[in-house]
């Protein structure tokens, strides 16, 4: 290995480290300057690529998170890497599952999966969003059976990260089955470990769903507290789809402790957002709760118009279980 080439791995290393500390523009400064070298070893520059596509992703710029991912893919698949080739579909996979195109998720991420190659930490990360597509659908028994394959697959290949992301999506799917006990534990589980691995945007997620926890329990302050939390440090990251679910959380909290003009406030910025982003999930779910703020305030024929809207959204997600909902709400 050249010096060059040493130098450019060794600068990956670094990068991969801040990316998981949540210093995303010092890990982008670094992939970037992998990505604009004379001369890299070509797996390390298809790693580069994807991993600068994801964050280009988060800053909600995303033609060049998509160029820069399918390059990577471009190049995995010339060199006949099988984990390369599958981290960059599952990294484009999962642009195609927030914009709402489900189907061509599914099959881009079974494309990721049937490659003979991959790896047990690639496989978990692959099973990991799964897992979320059939949570979306509504499909909890699915879900559940796609997250506990990918803790198995992360405990094989030792992966602490992963397992404690596997642990966050279990407490997801539990929470939408208000298995709050159930939930509860995972979110802390996964809390810890984000703790111990210093996983900035992980511990983000965990406070996020853990507010979800306390609001169903009516411990609003320590809901109030574990969401402001969780926006301080998506604000720190600048992610923005995340921001969005927390203005959500939010909002839902001052709506249930009778501060409606606040709860609007959070819950027109959640869907400003998410609709800044392409979120279509977050999109429906704070319109939904905007809706339900309008009908306690009595304003029946906003809370209509509102719910329409998110039903169409959650229907072009194929998201069965909230359309139920929407319509008994209607109803």
């Amino acid at each position: 290995m050249s010096t060059t080439q040493s130098v450019a791995a060794a600068l990956l290393e670094e990068a991969v480290r801040l990316d998981s500390q949540g210093r995303i523009a010092e890990a982008g400064e670094r992939y970037q300057a992998i990505v604009g070298s004379d001369s890299v070893a070509e797996p390390v520059l298809a790693e580069a690529l994807r991993r600068l596509g994801v964050i280009h992703h988060r800053r909600n710029e995303p033609l060049e998170a998509r160029d820069l991912c399918a390059r990577s893919l471009d190049l995995a698949t010339e060199l006949q890497d099988d984990k390369l080739t599958a981290e960059a579909l599952n990294a484009l996979a999962g642009f195609e599952m927030e914009n709402g195109s489900l189907d061509r998720a599914a099959e881009i991420y079974g494309r990721a999966l049937a490659l003979a190659g991959v790896s047990d930490d690639v496989r978990g990360r692959i099973e990991q969003n799964l897992g979320i597509l059939a949570n979306i659908q509504g499909e909890h028994a699915s879900a559940l059976g796609h997250y506990q394959r990918a803790l198995e697959a992360c405990r094989r290949a030792g992966d602490e990260r992963g397992c404690a992301y596997a642990y966050h999506n279990l407490g997801m799917v539990s929470a939408d089955q208000q298995q709050w006990g159930a939930a509860e534990g995972y979110f802390r589980r996964s809390l810890h470990l984000a703790e111990l691995l210093q996983d900035l945007r992980l511990r983000g997620l965990c406070l996020l769903n853990y507010a979800e926890v306390h609001l169903a329990l009516q411990q609003y302050d320590h809901a109030r507290r574990s969401a402001e939390e969780a926006l301080g440090i998506f604000d720190e990251l600048d992610t923005q789809l995340a921001k969005a679910d927390a203005y959500k959380m939010l909002g839902m909290i001052f709506r249930e402790t009778g501060r409606p003009a606040l709860a609007e406030s959070r819950l027109r910025t959640a869907i400003e957002l998410a609709i800044a982003t392409g979120a279509l999930l977050s999109e429906a779910e704070a319109t939904r709760e905007l809706a339900i703020l309008r009908q306690s305030m009595g304003r029946n024929q906003d809370a209509l118009a509102l719910l329409n809207t998110a039903h169409r959204i959650f229907g072009q997600l194929h998201a069965q279980a909230d359309q139920v909902d929407i319509a008994a709400k209607v109803e």
